[in-house]
């Protein structure tokens, strides 16, 4: 494969990171995947990526602290990072550090694809505004993580059922 078809994923989520992989898989992208910090450098070095989807937050160690390390190792590396929870702050730090887009998590392959599209590319290469589910969504990981990952009490928090915020969870899993 060429190199601009090999990525680079580095999260902690490793549910998350094999759905990439299969969905990145059926647009012809070959993905190799890192689970933290040294994981992630090691395999920059043995192999030849052109772009890189890099977590901000990798269980407790800083995906903006990574950003510069994988750079320096690789300074032609398009480096995109997700995050959860967006802030202005870490998007402007994370371009700042040498990112070339910022995007927060649920994303789809087609505006994860369109992010590494430069921003002067046609209206239809850019990411569309996120759809009512991908907002539900966010908002479900966002009372989930304040929550510690606590089923029962974010669908108390979300004032939903248990089983049907379960559902949800699985769901989205699938339409990944």
């Amino acid at each position: 494969m060429s190199e601009q078809r090999v990525w680079l994923l580095i999260d902690d989520d490793d549910a998350f990171l094999q759905v990439l992989q299969r969905s990145l898989s059926r647009q012809g992208i070959e993905a190799r995947l890192a689970h933290g910090h040294q994981e992630a450098k090691t395999l920059l070095l043995e192999g030849h990526f052109q772009r890189c989807v890099l977590d901000l937050n990798l269980a407790g160690e800083s995906g903006l602290q990574l950003l510069p390390e994988l750079l320096d190792l690789r300074p032609d590396l398009e480096i995109l990072v997700l995050t959860g929870y967006g802030s202005i702050a870490t998007a402007v730090e994370a371009m700042r550090r040498g990112a070339v887009n910022y995007l927060c998590k649920p994303v789809t392959v087609n505006q994860l694809l369109a992010g590494f599209e430069p921003i002067d590319a046609p209206p239809d290469l850019r990411s569309e505004p996120p759809s009512v589910e991908e907002m539900e969504w966010e908002h479900i990981q966002r009372v989930l993580n304040e929550n510690e990952g606590n089923i029962s009490a974010t669908a108390r928090a979300l004032n939903m059922h248990r089983r049907t915020l379960q559902r949800k969870l699985q769901k989205h899993s699938r339409w990944r």
